[in-house]
């Protein structure tokens, strides 16, 4: 087999002058490819090696963003008053790097104001359209009428 590794001279050995090489350094012998002709080993602490592999997994998973998303609930019918309370909100999470999830809930008979719905929430989009863009427009489901704003990276 094909030796490598750190302070070891490369070269071709036969596995049991391989195992003393790694045992004399204190070190473990890992095969690392074994198809190759002639397989090759090197020779490394294998627990320290483990350790560093899942430190550094770790740290990238600490690095990926997660992705959080803020609701605010609309009726219908909601007034201005109600609607720009509701929309400072909206700004806030944007803001803060939240993607947000805007939706008209229908109760009851008021499913005949779609329209109504749909209007507030394109009226929302328009407001929010400097510090958010809408990454899918209103759609209905059921009883809601859905729309999500990603906030815009700068």
């Amino acid at each position: 087999m094909r030796l490598v590794g750190e302070n070891v001279q490369v070269g071709v050995y036969k596995l049991a002058k391989a195992l003393s090489i790694a045992k004399e350094k204190e070190l473990d012998l890992v095969e690392i490819s074994p198809n190759a002709e002639p397989p090759v080993c090197k020779v490394m602490d294998y627990k320290k090696f483990l350790y560093e592999q899942k430190k550094r997994e770790k740290a990238l998973k600490s690095r990926t963003a997660k992705v959080i998303i803020k609701e605010i609930r609309f009726g219908p019918n909601t007034d201005d008053h109600d609607y720009n309370f509701k929309k400072k909100h909206a700004e806030k999470f944007l803001k803060e790097g939240s993607k947000l999830k805007a939706f008209v809930f229908f109760k009851g008979r008021s499913i005949i104001f779609k329209e109504k719905g749909q209007i507030l929430l394109l009226r929302l989009a328009q407001d929010l359209e400097k510090i958010g863009k809408v990454e899918q427009m209103p759609q209905l489901e059921g009883k809601r009428m859905i729309m999500f704003i990603a906030p815009i990276k700068k």
